[in-house]
């Protein structure tokens, strides 16, 4: 009997999914095949611009030859052991994770959302064993408008109802400030606060980036009041903005980082809390883990990550097109941009809403071969890749500015 064909046209493949996989997503009408740097390909061997970067999961490209050299090298020996075991390239991962990023020791985990989850739960260990707060009080304070990921615990500090719409009952012991008020801070931080929780810049908000001397208010008030800073750096880490850290704007080491996203090099789900040694020290054998955290793959991948980091070439890249990014889209103020937000090769576009919604503008620039995603109303975030070269970054902003011209 003759096996039936796959489908390969984009329309059959978009059908073929309907009937089998859950609805959680509304993506756009592309099917991508085959990628290399910033390019990506459809199935029918259509060329687009990848101007979204996976969220910021493919900071460093489409199959970056030394983290795909690293992956093959790794496939070759040893994927998986669990932590039931030592690996070899464990150690020197978490090594070199913690000395870019100023802090003293590394969990690994897979995905952003166990990143979070297990800084939550370090933040609270820690609440109880070193701080003193009595059992089952600890909170933690979070900043509205925040996306931290889609598990019930964080869906229960979103103020998204989109993302908490029949969900419930939710987690307990959060607190909810506006982002960007070192007042309202203040004020909801108490005696039983495990730790303050924020994104340095909130990505799914729109990029939002706070006022200069936000971070560096966060960082003294946790001092003061004897809390934790936690970072969540998932989609603003790893050169995005220009800097290691989007918090070196600022020259804040928070007690707990976030990490994830690019730290996989799209290759791979890895994720990291990185921490200073007597926040981390509470975690003992059975607390928690993951089968596959810290697997040698991971740790490979991950090292090789690191290592690109570590030269400083891709934040210098990110910083030098980033003034490219800001001058093209200063451009387009009063021409079918009504604001904008960026921070090195990261921005929030608001379009003029009588051009069109977030999406439908999306659809537009994919039909002319640059690929993005939209977020709330009218609103479009950039997030290239930071192999992007300035001549297809202005490209991109020449085809931006094609496509609000005929919306217009």
């Amino acid at each position: 009997m003759t096996a039936p064909a796959h489908p390969r046209t984009t329309d059959d493949l978009i059908r073929a999914e309907e009937p089998v996989l859950a609805h959680n997503y509304h993506p756009l009408p592309v099917v991508v095949a085959r990628a290399e740097g910033a390019w990506v390909e459809d199935v029918e061997g259509r060329r687009y611009l990848d101007m979204l970067a996976g969220y910021s999961a493919l900071n460093f490209g489409h199959r970056h030859p030394a983290l795909i050299r690293a992956a093959h090298d790794q496939l070759d020996r040893l994927t998986l052991t669990s932590r039931a075991f030592h690996n070899d390239r464990l150690a020197e991962f978490a090594q070199r994770l913690a000395a870019l990023t100023g802090l003293d020791m590394v969990l690994p985990m897979n995905t952003g959302a166990e990143a979070v989850e297990s800084g939550i739960k370090l933040a609270r260990k820690w609440a109880y064993d070193v701080k003193g707060v009595p059992d089952g009080q600890a909170n933690i304070v979070v900043a509205a408008d925040n996306f931290h990921g889609r598990t019930i615990t964080i869906v229960s500090f979103s103020t998204d109802e989109s993302a908490r719409a029949g969900f419930g009952p939710f987690t307990p012991g959060f607190k909810i400030v506006p982002y960007n008020d070192l007042a309202a801070l203040e004020e909801a931080v108490d005696e039983h606060t495990a730790a303050v929780l924020i994104e340095p810049i909130q990505g799914e908000a729109g990029v939002i980036i706070p006022d200069e001397g936000y971070l560096t208010g966060v960082r003294e008030l946790t001092r003061r009041k004897g809390c934790l800073f936690v970072a969540d750096e998932i989609q603003s880490g790893l050169g995005r903005t220009g800097r290691t850290l989007a918090v070196e704007h600022e020259n804040v080491v928070p007690d707990v980082l976030l990490l994830g996203k690019a730290l996989g090099g799209g290759i791979v789900p890895v994720s990291a809390v990185v921490a200073r040694r007597e926040v981390m020290e509470v975690l003992h054998p059975g607390e928690h883990g993951s089968t596959f955290g810290g697997n040698p793959l991971a740790a490979a991948v991950g090292t090789a990550v690191v290592e690109l980091l570590e030269t400083g070439e891709f934040q210098s890249r990110a910083a030098e097109l980033g003034l490219v990014l800001h001058e093209g889209l200063t451009a387009l103020l009063g021409h079918g941009v009504t604001g904008f937000r960026a921070r090195g090769l990261w921005a929030g576009v608001d379009i003029d809403p009588a051009l069109g919604t977030g999406r439908e503008i999306s659809e537009r620039l994919m039909r002319e071969g640059i690929l993005v995603k939209d977020t709330h109303g009218s609103t479009i975030r950039l997030a290239p890749p930071l192999t992007i070269t300035a001549e297809e970054l202005r490209g991109a902003l020449d085809t931006l500015a094609k496509v609000l011209g005929q919306a217009g």
